[in-house]
């Protein structure tokens, strides 16, 4: 039998809508990389890779991943009841700048 400490309790994660589908259509590579920044927020913490998402406050983050010149974002809250609330995922199509495009912000 192993002594030591316990690993802290993962918040549960709750997927809304389609990211969850949205998120496996990723490449691996940013899959395991959005993957492990939600495993972070479900242990209480914040990944250096994320960053709050602009117009809606602290509370809500995104994680942005560079996969061969393509863009993928993740959003996510930890806001709410202790569980980690993906929102939404999706592979930037804007050709212009690095805001968020408008339509997904809506």
């Amino acid at each position: 039998m192993m002594m030591g400490s316990a690993l802290p309790a993962l918040k549960p994660v709750i997927w809304i809508s389609s990211a969850k589908a949205d998120l496996r259509g990723f490449p691996e590579e940013v899959k395991d990389s959005i993957g492990f920044a939600l495993y972070v927020a479900q242990l209480g913490g914040k990944h250096t890779g994320v960053k709050p998402l602009r117009g809606f406050g602290a509370g809500v983050l995104e994680i942005i991943e560079d996969h061969y010149g393509d863009t993928y974002r993740a959003v996510y809250t930890t806001r709410l009841a202790g569980r980690v609330y993906v929102l939404h995922a999706f592979q930037k199509k804007s050709k212009a700048g690095i805001q968020t495009p408008k339509a997904e912000i809506n």
